[in-house]
């Protein structure tokens, strides 16, 4: 069984609430504002961009990057070093903390005006979201030729993609939060941000605690997602 923490940030995403979610002492010891994109508002963006303020991405498992053709940008990257050499030379083999980058394309959507406002990106994650489903759910490709007629890349909406095996090789923010919306029954993505601190640092564990408190959200370390996710693999 869940822990009565992880059960509670279930219920919570289903809700369109906020959770919070740090990785591990060790990792990259950060916290990330979690949030299912499917729910995601205009308000939550802000939210983030104000109380989190690091990058805001949006996940997607291995059967969103199949039903629309996401690659990870790092694969895009390699495949150009024929014609911008420079490419080959900034691959990411050295993250001291994973063993590759979640990075895929940013998008907009193409009823956005510039794309970086909360209205505009709240708009983008939740049309990519809408979109995802219903791809996954038609496959044969439809997914690829409406992503195209819906979105534009590049954007303002940083694409971050599972590994195929969600919680296998990677543990970050990427799979915790895409493990957390599957095990809540939603749309098989998470938008989240990074909460920083004032000394230009991430925000210490003990002061994301306290924001937590403070607003009445659910706090989880990664180990708890962990657990969860192995129990519920197991069907």
């Amino acid at each position: 069984m869940a822990s009565a923490a992880v059960l509670n940030a279930l219920d919570s995403l289903r809700k369109g609430q906020f959770v919070l979610v740090y990785d591990a002492d060790g990792r990259e010891e950060e916290t990330d504002i979690v949030i299912a994109s499917e729910l995601v508002t205009s308000d939550a963006i802000r939210t983030m961009r104000k109380d989190g303020g690091g990058l805001i991405c949006t996940t997607a498992d291995a059967t969103i990057q199949d039903a629309l053709g996401l690659p990870f940008l790092a694969e895009v990257f390699k495949q150009m070093g024929q014609k911008y050499p420079v490419m080959n030379e900034l691959i990411p083999n050295d993250i001291p903390y994973d063993v590759k980058s979640a990075f895929g394309i940013t998008i907009n959507h193409r009823s956005t005006f510039t794309g970086i406002t909360d209205n505009d990106r709240a708009m983008t994650i939740g049309k990519f979201s809408k979109l995802a489903q219903e791809a996954v759910s038609k496959g044969d490709g439809w997914g690829v030729k409406e992503f195209g007629k819906g979105f534009r890349a590049p954007g303002h909406v940083h694409l971050l993609n599972t590994s195929g095996r969600i919680l296998e090789t990677r543990f970050g923010h990427t799979e915790l939060s895409t493990a957390l919306v599957i095990m809540a029954g939603l749309v098989h993505s998470a938008t989240v941000c990074e909460m920083m601190g004032d000394d230009g640092n991430a925000l210490p564990k003990a002061q994301a605690i306290e924001y937590a408190k403070r607003n009445g959200l659910v706090f989880l370390e990664g180990a708890d997602v962990i657990s969860a996710w192995k129990e519920f693999e197991k069907g």
